[in-house]
């Protein structure tokens, strides 16, 4: 019964991790589904968001959760703005233009805040940070806890926002067939903004709701949650939000199972394991649709 016990509290680790993990990739599915941009710049966001709570909890000493009410709304103000000044300029260019300029906006924010906050990694403390609850004899960490309560209403807003809106359904049709869109009065230029801005403030929730658990360096962690967020999203199918939960799942459990139950220096690394598995068999995601060529 202990093995047992261990499996389930590791299973419960993984998930509200992979919550986390999945409100990175949905991120990025969104702003490729819609937009068939890849963003190369999207884990510089979710770094954006954790030094925007340290931010915060340095001069106003708000808590990291308390941090959403602020940090949020600016993640989706910056993302609206960089894809109006940015990314709107090279959006009928070649691909290459748009991954070329996601390259430079990561480029810029790293080395922004390298200027503003130095080389240190930086993390919150919360006092909760050891607290745990005991739910069916599992003991969850409760900020892992609160971390996976605000994806959960996150995802079920976003759900309700893409399919019980007008803008939702302007969303959907713009992924769909963008020309078409434009054909029946979609305005997808402004539909882009508001998709890269939802992106971007996702990518910042995450990183806020990471910064309790995590240290964030300017240069190197966005790197690591851009890794992440296309693991997440080859796993479950590029382009596909559903799939993109699963996927962020899917690795949230294996890193903490291979962690727990092999090296647990080497954790990052069976997540990489299970997406190259995956890659070499599935190479369309296990959600994903197989185009066959002609």
């Amino acid at each position: 019964m202990a093995g047992l016990d261990i499996l389930l509290q590791n299973v419960a680790n993984g998930v509200l991790m992979g919550g986390v993990y999945a409100l990175i990739g949905i991120g990025l599915t969104l702003v490729f589904g819609v937009m068939r941009t890849i963003n190369f710049a999207h884990g510089d966001f979710v770094v954006l968001g954790m030094y925007s709570a340290v931010l915060f909890n340095a001069i106003l000493g708000w808590d990291p959760y308390l941090s959403l009410l602020l940090a949020m709304p600016i993640g989706f103000f910056a993302g609206v703005v960089v894809e109006r000044f940015i990314l709107s300029r090279v959006v009928d260019a070649p691909p290459e233009s748009a991954l070329l300029a996601t390259l430079g906006i990561s480029l810029i924010i790293g080395n922004a805040i390298l200027l503003t906050f130095g080389g240190e990694p930086r993390s919150v403390q919360v006092s909760y940070a050891s607290s745990t609850f005991s739910i069916a004899g599992v003991n969850v960490s409760m900020v892992l806890l609160l971390a996976g309560v605000a994806t959960v209403v996150m995802i079920a807003a976003l759900y309700a926002l893409l399919n019980r809106t007008e803008i939702g359904r302007a969303i959907r049709g713009t992924a769909e067939n963008r020309l078409g869109a434009e054909l029946v009065g979609i305005d997808t230029r402004r539909i882009h903004s508001i998709v890269f801005g939802l992106g971007v403030m996702l990518a910042v929730m995450a990183g806020v709701t990471l910064i309790p658990l995590l240290f964030a360096t300017p240069t190197n962690t966005g790197a690591v949650f851009t890794l992440k967020a296309f693991v997440v999203t080859v796993l479950g199918g590029l382009g596909n939000v559903g799939a993109a939960i699963a996927g962020g799942i899917l690795l949230g459990v294996v890193e903490v199972l291979g962690a727990s139950y092999f090296m647990s220096e080497y954790r990052e690394a069976y997540g990489l394991i299970a997406f190259l598995l995956i890659l070499l068999f599935r190479p369309e995601g296990l959600f994903g649709r197989t185009v066959k060529r002609v």
